[in-house]
This record gives structure tokens, C-alpha cells and sequence, in this order.
């Protein structure tokens, strides 16, 4: 049984059917049908089978059509459904610049083929009225349609350089070849597909584990360019964040041609593509720039571009965009990796951000703090005492870069001296800074040549008038007189010091509110006489509380034996003693709290 063509204005044969002869009635060669098509599909069902690369399949389906069909011409057109075209995929004896043709539905033998769903065979093309005279040298053609599950996927395109060439017998041998090549080329797109997107979860998988490792934004988008190259071959690439203060997109990160660039011009939020998924927060896809309104050009030789949004806590933080020089070249898949990717672009963005953030407010604090403590630092004495009856020395370790204790000395007369020490509550700058205000206010106050106690209320009371929250100083305050060689001494709240007389070690019960607490407080006050050789330690908490590793507290008895140690020596040595003691005591733990030390050793 066989189907008659129809013939058609031109002289084309279109074919509906399956044309069954037995034998070639035209044509310049005799072929038998029959047995030649059970050995041909045989031969067509191995090479489709045993194979799921495309261009091994597309290559394969050729070589057996021209065992066949002797072609010179041979072509494999794959419909593009974004576009709607068709494009080849494989092609035997074309110029490159036919291959790059992209032919609409419709158009040409190839497209009408495509349209109508049907096979053509065109013994003159001359006859031809829709033929596309790519090539000068072609007389005859052949074309079949590709079609899986009732949809068009492409056409099989075989030409000659001889009018009447092609016969029903090459007709049917290429419709029994399109009818199994068909679901062949899906299942291979299909894998192809599938392997692409396996491979780009891959690699999404490995940027969003290395992109959380770098916190230097620059870095970062750098890296990106490169690992974004690895799942979509772009041509240019570029980075858009934004500058919230003036409302526009500023480039950040650019490549074009594997090069860098560096656009100096800013994008307001509303304008360009990159502009339009900002502000409508969605990718941005275009087939074909020159044809979008919207588009402003930074890439002249830009054709095709996706702008996808960087939102991070539903906050857009800029654009990512890429362009090609070649219409139509982004797809679906593209899309999808970059809307993925995105994501986690924006997050690591955002991180590296306040990274930087956080590290130059650091340079700033500390750069802030190396000012406040040589501020503190010119707050305490720069000299000592000079009497002949007694020396003076002070150590003062602060916990942090600065701290919150503080001491003085301060001048009455020839024969008098003040000594003061101090422990603001709290650690760091808060401290430090009541502790100069405390320090200020004290030597104003010493001015008017007060008493310990008298001193100590004043200071109290001033500090009453300047309340703060939760904001207190404890302190020792005492008086020498070189004359009589004795001490008055007034506590508020402060660590009660130590006298060394004769080997013999004792405490000082001198005690009183910290300043700042309470109002109208009063203060008692003790005169300590002294020997030659007696040693007072006036110190902060600081030192007996230091802990070693194990959490063991540095305590009154290990100070005291260190006193008692050394209390033939001077000042300085015995202030050098305890500080080197309690930090081998410490160990390498962190200091919790400053430390201070002042010696008056009675000559």
C-alpha cells in the first residue's frame, strides 16, 4: 500500500504518509525498499540506543542516512522554543555562515517543513517560491520534520547540486530515520538538561561554601565573577550595590571580556534594566536590548542581558547583571542558576559589608582608645614627692587599654603631701572617664588644702551634684607630714592598706561609703605615726583579686608575704615586687581588672 504526494504550485511533493514501493521509480539510483528498511532501522535502533550525547547521536543519525542516501549536503535543525526559530545543531557541507542562520516558522523550505508538519520533497528549489537561496549550488532538497508526542522539535535538511536527485524511496528512508531520531534527540536534550543542572547545583553548591569564607567585598565580588563563569559563559558582568543616602545603584565589581572595567557613572533606581529589577524586584530578562526602551547602554557591543536583584531580608542590596553579545543567548536554566545564586550572593555581600562595618569602627575605637589612654596616662602625676623623710612609688596596670583606677599626687606645702588612690566602678572607657572627672574635681578640691576626711566629703558632695547611674569611686586618701613623719588617712570604700613595721605586717581598719552613693556622708579619719623602715601599701582590688588559670584568687597572705619580703628595700623595688608577683601568679590568663600599686616607704 502507498500514499500519493500531492503536488503541489511549485512543484513540490508534499508527503502525509508512509510511502511503501518496492522499488525506486525516479531518482538517479534504484534502491529496494523492503529488506533495506528492516536492516536500516536495526541499524538506526543500535547507533540511537547505545548513546546519550547529542552531537554523538546527531553525528551517528548523518552517517547513517548517508549510508543510504548518498548527500553531499546535510543538516540537523533543532527549533529554539524561547525564540521560536531554528537553529542548526549539525550540518555536513554547509558554510559557517549558513550554519549561524537562524530561520523562522514559516520561512524557507526548512521553516514551512516545521509549520506545516509535514515533508517536503523539491526536485527543482528553482520552482521553489519560499526557497531561501543560501546556497547557489543547490537544485534539489529534502526536508522532514522532527516531531515527539505531537510536538515539532526540528527537521532533518538534505541538499543536492542536481535537479531531481532525491526520490520517494529517499523520502520514506529519511521519515522512517526522523520518526525514531525524534524521541532520540529529546531523551539526549533531556539528559543533556539534566546533567547541566546537576553540574550547576554542583557548582552552586561550592560557591555558597566558599563565598561565606571571604569578608573582603571586593574579593568577594571578584570571586564571584569567576565562579559564576563556570555554569554561564557570559561576556560582560557586572556588580550594582546600593548607595542608600542618594538613592542610586553604584558599580562596585565589572568585567567585560574577561577583562576589568570600571564604569564611573551611577544608575538612579528607576532607570536601565539594572534599574527595573531593582525596583520591581524580579529578574530582569532581555532577548534583545536595542529593541527595549528601558535599556541604557554601558556595554556598546551588549546584545542580550539578565539584571537579577540582590535581596537580602527582603531588602533589595543591589543588581547583578550580565549581558552577551548575542541575541537571545541567556535561557531558562541561566535564569534559574542566577535567581539561585543570587541569593546567596546577597547574604555573603551583606556579611562581608558588616564585616568591614565592624572592622572600621574597631580602627576607630582603638585609634580612639590609644588617644583616651595617653590622656590618662598625662592625668596621673608625672613626678613624686620629694621629702627627705619619706619615698614615694606607684605602678598602675589598667585591665584593658585604659582603665577605671586612678592615683595622685598632690602638693600642700614644703612638708606636705597628698596620696590618693582610686577604683571607679565599671572597666574601660566608662571608667576612664569617671575617673577623670573624679581626678578633676579632687585637685580642685585639694587646692583649698582640706583634710582626708574634709576632702573626701567635698568630692562626695560634688559627685552628688554630677550623679550618674550606677557610677561610684572608691578611695583611699592620705596625708604626710615630713615634719612628724605621720599619715592621715581617710577610706571610702576603698581596699584598706597595709603597714610593715619590724617585719610584721598589719591592715589599717580604716573604712567609709564610696563616693557617689549617698549624700551627705561623713568620714573618719586615722593618724598613723611611723618609724624609719616602715613601709604603707596603698593598692586596689585589683591585686589580691587576680586569679591564675585554675581560678585560685592572688588573696591578702600572698600580698602581705611580699611586703614582708621585701620591706627593706625602696619604694620602687617593693611596687616592682608585687606586680611582678602577681603576674607570674597569673600566669598567661587575662587581666580582669587594673591593677595599682603605691609605695611610701618612711626614710
Amino acid at each position: 500500500m502507498t500514499d500519493e504526494p500531492t503536488q503541489t504550485a511549485a512543484g513540490q511533493e508534499v508527503f502525509e504518509g508512509d510511502y511503501r514501493p518496492t522499488t525506486a521509480a525516479s531518482g538517479p539510483t534504484q534502491v529496494r525498499i523492503e529488506p533495506l528498511s528492516t536492516e536500516f532501522l536495526i541499524r538506526l535502533a543500535d547507533a540511537l540506543n547505545t548513546t546519550l550525547d547529542l552531537q554523538t547521536l546527531l553525528k551517528r543519525t548523518a552517517d547513517l542516512v548517508r549510508a543510504v542516501i548518498d548527500y553531499r549536503i546535510f543538516a540537523i535543525l533543532l527549533l529554539n522554543d524561547r525564540t521560536s526559530d531554528l537553529r542548526m545543531r549539525f550540518q555536513i557541507g554547509h558554510t559557517l555562515e549558513i550554519e549561524r542562520m537562524r530561520i523562522k516558522l514559516g520561512h524557507g523550505v526548512v521553516g514551512q517543513v516545521a509549520q506545516q508538519r509535514q515533508a517536503i520533497l523539491i526536485p527543482d528549489v528553482a520552482q521553489a517560491e519560499n526557497y531561501i537561496n543560501a546556497n547557489p549550488s543547490v537544485r534539489s532538497e529534502l526536508a522532514v520534520p522532527l516531531i515527539v508526542k505531537n510536538r515539532l522539535i526540528g527537521v532533518i535538511d538534505i541538499q543536492s547540486e542536481q535537479p531531481n536527485y532525491f526520490s520517494p524511496e529517499h523520502l520514506r528512508l529519511l521519515q522512517l530515520t526522523a520518526s525514531r531520531v525524534g524521541q532520540a534527540i529529546e531523551n539526549a536534550r533531556l539528559y543533556t538538561r539534566v546533567a547541566r543542572q546537576a553540574q550547576t547545583l554542583e557548582v552552586l553548591n561550592e560557591i555558597s561554601r566558599e563565598l561565606t569564607s571571604i569578608l573582603d567585598v571586593d574579593a568577594l565580588l571578584e570571586r564571584v565573577g569567576q565562579l559564576l563563569r563556570r555554569i554561564i559563559d557570559f561576556q560582560m558582568f557586572s556588580v550594582w550595590l546600593l548607595n542608600e543616602s542618594d538613592q542610586v545603584l553604584e558599580n562596585r565589581f565589572a568585567v567585560r571580556f574577561g577583562e576589568r572595567f570600571y564604569p564611573t557613572e551611577t544608575i538612579p533606581i528607576d532607570r536601565g534594566l539594572v534599574g527595573a529589577a531593582m525596583s520591581e524586584r524580579r529578574v530582569v530578562h532581555v532577548a534583545d536590548v536595542r529593541k527595549d526602551p528601558r535599556y541604557r547602554m554601558v556595554n556598546p557591543e551588549a546584545r542580550s542581558e539578565m539584571a537579577v536583584p540582590l535581596v537580602y531580608k527582603g531588602k533589595v542590596i543591589g543588581v547583578l547583571d550580565i549581558e552577551h553579545t548575542r541575541t537571545n543567548y541567556f535561557n531558562e536554566d541561566h535564569e534559574r542558576a542566577m535567581s539561585t545564586l543570587a541569593a546567596q550572593i546577597a547574604i555573603s555581600i551583606e556579611n562581608a559589608q558588616l564585616y568591614q562595618r565592624v572592622a572600621h569602627q574597631e580602627q576607630r575605637l582603638e585609634r580612639d582608645l590609644a588617644m583616651a589612654r595617653e590622656v590618662q596616662l598625662r592625668l596621673l602625676p608625672p613626678t613624686k614627692p620629694q621629702h627627705k623623710q619619706a619615698e614615694f612609688s606607684a605602678r598602675f596596670i589598667p585591665a584593658r587599654t585604659i582603665g577605671g583606677d586612678l592615683y595622685d599626687f598632690i602638693s600642700y606645702d614644703a612638708n606636705r603631701s597628698a596620696i590618693a588612690l582610686g577604683d571607679v566602678s565599671g572597666k574601660a572607657a566608662p571608667a576612664a572617664l569617671y575617673a577623670a572627672l573624679v581626678s578633676g574635681i579632687m585637685r580642685s578640691a585639694a587646692n583649698q588644702l582640706l583634710s582626708p576626711s574634709a576632702l573626701l566629703a567635698t568630692l562626695n558632695d560634688a559627685l552628688q551634684e554630677r550623679k550618674l547611674d550606677s557610677q561610684y569611686v572608691c578611695m583611699l586618701y592620705g596625708l604626710w607630714n615630713d615634719d612628724n613623719r605621720t599619715l592621715q588617712i581617710a577610706n571610702a570604700g576603698a581596699v584598706q592598706p597595709l603597714v610593715c613595721r619590724g617585719g610584721e605586717v598589719e591592715t589599717v581598719h580604716a573604712e567609709g561609703f564610696p563616693l557617689g552613693m549617698f549624700p551627705n556622708v561623713t568620714y573618719e579619719e586615722f593618724s598613723l605615726a611611723t618609724q624609719p623602715g616602715d613601709s604603707i601599701i596603698f593598692f586596689s582590688d585589683g591585686i589580691v583579686d587576680a586569679q591564675n588559670a585554675e581560678g585560685d584568687m592572688f588573696g591578702d597572705d600572698r600580698l602581705k608575704a611580699i611586703v614582708k619580703k621585701f620591706n627593706q628595700k625602696s619604694a620602687s623595688k617593693i611596687a616592682d615586687a608585687i606586680l611582678a608577683e602577681v603576674s607570674k601568679f597569673q600566669g598567661g590568663k587575662e587581666r580582669f581588672d587594673d591593677e595599682t600599686v603605691v609605695v611610701l616607704k618612711v626614710l
